[in-house]
């Protein structure tokens, strides 16, 4: 999912697990800004939310496939 750099208003929650299963690849790894489209800041954030939703076992680490 693209996103134009210029919105700073995004901003991704740990709760909100379907928004951040779009940003995770098939193997579980998280996209990286090339894929993603987001500004250094919203990339960093993207991960911390990522890594919270793993550690409250909202998200997976590794997928079953």
């Amino acid at each position: 999912m693209k996103k134009n750099k210029g919105d700073s208003n995004i901003y991704f929650d740990y709760r909100d697990v379907k928004t951040l299963q779009r940003y995770i690849d098939v193997y579980g790894c998280i996209e990286p800004v090339s894929k993603t489209g987001l500004s250094a800041k919203q990339q960093r954030q993207l991960a911390v939310a990522i890594k919270r939703a793993r550690h409250l076992a909202l998200l997976p680490f590794v997928t079953n496939n």
